[in-house]
C-alpha cells in the first residue's frame, strides 16, 4: 500500500513567512543597502566637493578614506557591541546615528567637519552591515534563509553599482550635498520600521568597563586603521617613497600578529577569532575577499574607463552600470528559491567561471567600444557575482551556532570590505604603473619605426594644413594627436592586463570550494 500524501508533506513544506518576518527582512536589508550605497555614491561628487570647499585632491580624498577606515575598524567589533548592548538596541542606534551623521555631512560648511562626520558615519554604518545579516540569520526560519539572504544580498551587490548612478543624478541636477541628505527620509523610515519590527532585546546587565578588551580594541584600530589608510592613500603618495606610508605599513605589520596573539589568549576578546575554526567560514572568508575585489574592483574600473576613454558623463556612466545591477537583482530573486537545495560548491564554481569569462571579455575593450558592447559583459558580471555571493553567504555562515553568528557575520563582512579596499588599491596602482610601462614600450617601438611614424605625422600635417591650419601649428598639433593616441593605447593595454589578472584570480579561487561541506553532510549536522 502506498504511503498517504500527508506523510511526505513535512519534508517538502516550507515555513511560511509571516508579516513580522517580511518586516524584519525589509528593515535589515534597507539598513545594509544604505551602508554600502554610501561607499560609492560619493565617488562621482569628489570634484564638486573639492571645488565648493576649496580643498586639494589629496584633502578631499579623506572623504572616502575616512569612511572606509572607520568601516573596517568597527566591523570586527560589532559582535561584541551587539552582545553587550542588545541586537535591537545596537541596530537602531546605528541606524539613527548613521542618519544624523549623513545630515551633518550634507550641511558641513568646511572639509574638516565633513571628514569628521564621514568617519562617524562609517563607524555607525559598519554596525548596520554586520548586524543586518546577523539579524536575518537569528530571526528568519532556517529553511527560508535563502530568500532572506537573497533580499539582503540584492542591496549589498546593487548598492555599489547604483551609487554612481544616484550620485551622478543628485550632483548634476541638485548639488553634492544631496548625496548625503537623501539618507534622511530613508533613515527615519528605517528607524521606525526597526523599532516596530525587531523583537525587543532580553534584559541583560551592561558590560563592565573592567572586562572590556581595551588592548584588543586598540591593537585592532592600529592594524586595520593603518592598513586602510595605506590602501586608500598609498598610490597618491607614491607608496613606500613616502615616510608616512612606510610608518603606517610597519604599524599594520606589527599590530596584526600582536592583535591575533592577544585575542586568542584573552578570556573575553573583543573579536572572536575562534569562529575561524569552522572550515566553511575560513574558506568562505577568503572567497568573500575575492568577491569583494571583483565586486568593488569592476565597479571602480568601468566608470574610470567610461569617463576617461569613452568620455561619458557621470549620469551616462551610472546608466551604463544600471542594467548589470538589475540583472543581479533578477538573478538573486530566481536563485533564492532553489539555492538551499543546490550544492553551493557547484553554484560558486559556476559563478567564478562566469565572472572570469566576463573579465576575459572586458580585456578586449578598445576606443570604439560603446555602451552596446559593454551591455552583455556587465549583465553577465551581475549574474556571476550573484552566483558566488548568495550560496557563499549560506555556506560560510549556515553551520554556525546562534552564539557564533554575530562574530562570524562580522568577520565575513569584514573580509568583503577589505577585499574591496585591497582590490581598488591594487587596481589603481596596476593601472598607473601599467600605463607608464606600456607607454614607454610604445614610445620605444615608435622610435624604431621612425619611417612609418614620419609618414603618419606627414599625413596628419597635410590634413590639418588642408583645413587652413598654419604649417608650424599643424606640425605641433599632429605631434599632440600622436601622443594622445599613444596614451590611449597604453591605457587600453593596462586595462587589458588588469582584467586578465582578475580573470585568473577568480579561476584560481575555485579550489577553495572543496573546503565546503557537501549538502547532505551539512543537513545532518
Amino acid at each position: 500500500m502506498s504511503s498517504p500524501p500527508a506523510a511526505t508533506a513535512p519534508a517538502t513544506a516550507r515555513t511560511p513567512l509571516t508579516p513580522a518576518h517580511w518586516a524584519i527582512i525589509f528593515t535589515a536589508s534597507l539598513g545594509g543597502f544604505l551602508e554600502v550605497l554610501d561607499t560609492s555614491i560619493v565617488n562621482v561628487a569628489l570634484t564638486s566637493i573639492q571645488a565648493h570647499l576649496g580643498a586639494t585632491l589629496a584633502e578631499v580624498g579623506w572623504v572616502v578614506t575616512g569612511y572606509a577606515m572607520a568601516n573596517v575598524v568597527i566591523l570586527p567589533l560589532t559582535a561584541w557591541l551587539g552582545n553587550g548592548f542588545g541586537r535591537r538596541g545596537y541596530f537602531v542606534f546605528s541606524l539613527a546615528g548613521f542618519t544624523i551623521a549623513s545630515v551633518v555631512c550634507g550641511m558641513a560648511p568646511n572639509l574638516p567637519l565633513l571628514v569628521t562626520a564621514r568617519i562617524i558615519q562609517g563607524l555607525l554604518g559598519g554596525g548596520l552591515l554586520a548586524k543586518s545579516q546577523a539579524i536575518l540569520f537569528e530571526t528568519i526560519p532556517k529553511d527560508r534563509q535563502g530568500f532572506a539572504q537573497a533580499v539582503f544580498g540584492l542591496g549589498i551587490i546593487s548598492g555599489p553599482a547604483l551609487g554612481p548612478t544616484v550620485g551622478g543624478y543628485l550632483t548634476d541636477l541638485l548639488s553634492w550635498r544631496w548625496i548625503f541628505l537623501i539618507n534622511l527620509p530613508f533613515g527615519i523610515f528605517a528607524v521606525m520600521m526597526a523599532l516596530r519590527a525587531l523583537p525587543p532585546d532580553q534584559k541583560k546587565p551592561a558590560p563592565s568597563l573592567a572586562s572590556v578588551d581595551w588592548l584588543g580594541i586598540l591593537l585592532l584600530i592600529f592594524w586595520l586603521g593603518s592598513l586602510q589608510i595605506v590602501l586608500e592613500q598609498g598610490e597618491q603618495y607614491a607608496w613606500f617613497d613616502d615616510r608616512g606610508i612606510v610608518a603606517l605599513s610597519l604599524t599594520a605589520a606589527l599590530s596584526c600578529p600582536a592583535f591575533i596573539w592577544w585575542e586568542l589568549r584573552h578570556p573575553n576578546p573583543a573579536v572572536q577569532l575562534r569562529v575561524l575554526r569552522h572550515r566553511s567560514l575560513a574558506a568562505g572568508s577568503i572567497l568573500s575577499m575575492i568577491v569583494g575585489i571583483g565586486l568593488y574592483g569592476t565597479v571602480f574600473l568601468i566608470p574610470i574607463f567610461a569617463q576617461g576613454v569613452l568620455q561619458f558623463t557621470a549620469i551616462q556612466t551610472g546608466l551604463l552600470m544600471l542594467p548589470g545591477a538589475l540583472a543581479s537583482g533578477a538573478t538573486m530573486l530566481v536563485l533564492s528559491k532553489k539555492v538551499q537545495q543546490l550544492d553551493p560548491r557547484r553554484v560558486i564554481t559556476a559563478g567564478s567561471i562566469c565572472t572570469a569569462l566576463v573579465m576575459f571579455s572586458l580585456a578586449g575593450i578598445n576606443p570604439n567600444t560603446g555602451e552596446d558592447a559593454l551591455f552583455w559583459p556587465l549583465i553577465f558580471r551581475g549574474v556571476g557575482t550573484v552566483l558566488m555571493f548568495l550560496p557563499l553567504s549560506l555556506a560560510a555562515l549556515g553551520d554556525l551556532s546562534p552564539q557564533e553568528i554575530n562574530g562570524g557575520s562580522a568577520f565575513y563582512n569584514l573580509t568583503r570590505q577589505l577585499g574591496g579596499s585591497f582590490g581598488i588599491a591594487m587596481l589603481t596602482s596596476l593601472l598607473s604603473h601599467g600605463r607608464d610601462h606600456h607607454r614607454a614600450y610604445l614610445t620605444e617601438s615608435a622610435g624604431a619605426l621612425s619611417l612609418q611614424l614620419r609618414m603618419r605625422l606627414f599625413q596628419m600635417e597635410q590634413m590639418l594644413h588642408a583645413r587652413g591650419v598654419d604649417p608650424q601649428l599643424a606640425h605641433r598639433r599632429a605631434l599632440e594627436l600622436v601622443d594622445h593616441q599613444v596614451d590611449l593605447q597604453a591605457s587600453l593595454l593596462a586595462y587589458a592586463d588588469i582584467f586578465h589578472l582578475l580573470a585568473i584570480l577568480f579561476l584560481a579561487a575555485i579550489p577553495l570550494v572543496l573546503l565546503f561541506r557537501a549538502p547532505k553532510a551539512r543537513q545532518v549536522s
